[in-house]
């Protein structure tokens, strides 16, 4: 490892330990604040919402190390909520519905990524308009007023006030922990961890390492999809109405989660440990301002005045091929 690779790497864990330490003083500032903030119910019902919007992140974290980014995140939620709720309400199987709903996700994804990589377009443009047009085709087929709803199962599982086995917690906790451990792995530890790195870092010298950009950035994209359209299907649950706006609360939220976690906007550096505490920390910002009675339109301020702010701090890094 050269010398500019481990400063690089030390900053990064710097900036995941810095959020942590974030989360960690606003949730205190909250309990000091907010009677109730630190009780039971309320500390599940943030890990809960914490979780939904980390399932969102997983897919903009993985392009943003690959040097894009996904602005079809919000409307692909959308898609998958209310798909999945009509054809649950039809009388699908839900299994079927989820295989449905994911293939559809994916081959989305995958147009994103091949259109912005063959074309040489860039992503946030054709990502944006990509999901502009699903939100359209989902308003006609359903006439603006889907309908349907989540199997029990599956409201149980983000249930609030659900535990698994001895937990006090519902099961979306425990499995976001186990899906955080194998992302973390497939990032480390496979090739195409090591892939996605390397083209983020330097996409020019990509293919001198027998890379192919335009397979890995469509594979990324369809990934991306499909974990917004896991997001979609657990918020149906969360809710137990389609919606198919539903998902426009994480068009930024996604973005400012994974670069409060440190992930660098310009590629090639960055994790998903990152991008939890980013995402522990725009969570408690959120419950602090509602707390403390701030209306919706405050909150929405407070968010976009956040991104600003570390899009000016860490979006501006040069990239990591002008340091070698």
């Amino acid at each position: 490892m050269t010398l500019t690779s481990a400063l690089q790497l030390d900053s990064i864990k710097a900036r995941v330990i810095g959020a942590f330490a974030v989360a960690v003083v606003l949730h205190g500032a909250g309990t000091a604040l907010i009677p109730g903030y630190s009780a039971p119910f309320a500390i599940r019902a943030m890990l809960v919402i914490a979780s939904l919007l980390a399932v969102a992140s997983i897919g903009q974290t993985l392009v943003v190390i690959l040097g894009g980014i996904d602005l079809s995140i919000p409307f692909v939620i959308g898609f998958a909520n209310v798909v999945a709720a009509q054809l649950y309400g039809q009388g699908w199987h839900f299994a079927l519905v989820c295989v449905v709903v994911f293939g559809l996700a994916a081959l989305i994804g995958a147009f994103n990524g091949a259109l912005s990589r063959g074309l040489n377009l860039h992503p946030l443009i054709v990502t944006l308009g990509v999901g502009m047009i699903v939100q359209g085709l989902v308003l006609i087929w359903t006439k603006g007023f889907p309908s349907g709803s989540a199997p029990k199962a599956v409201s149980a599982f983000v249930s609030i006030g659900g535990s698994f086995g001895p937990l006090p917690v519902p099961a979306l906790i425990p499995a976001l922990l186990i899906l955080t451990v194998l992302i973390v792995l497939v990032l480390e530890r496979t090739p195409y961890g090591r892939r996605l790195y390397a083209l983020g870092s330097n996409p020019g010298a990509a293919p001198y390492a027998l890379i192919n950009p335009l397979r890995i950035w469509t594979a990324t994209f369809a990934a991306s999809s499909v974990f917004a359209a896991m997001a979609g299907i657990l918020l149906l649950g969360f809710t137990g109405s389609a919606y198919g706006d539903v998902g426009q609360p994480y068009l930024f939220q996604t973005i400012a989660a994974v670069v409060v976690g440190g992930t660098a906007l310009v590629g090639g550096r960055g994790s998903f440990i990152g991008t939890i505490a980013g995402v522990l920390v725009l969570t408690e910002i959120n419950t602090l301002l509602i707390g403390l009675n701030f209306s919706p339109a405050a909150v929405q301020s407070a968010f976009g005045a956040i991104i600003l702010l570390l899009v000016s701090l860490y979006g501006r890094e040069r990239h990591f091929r002008s340091t070698v």
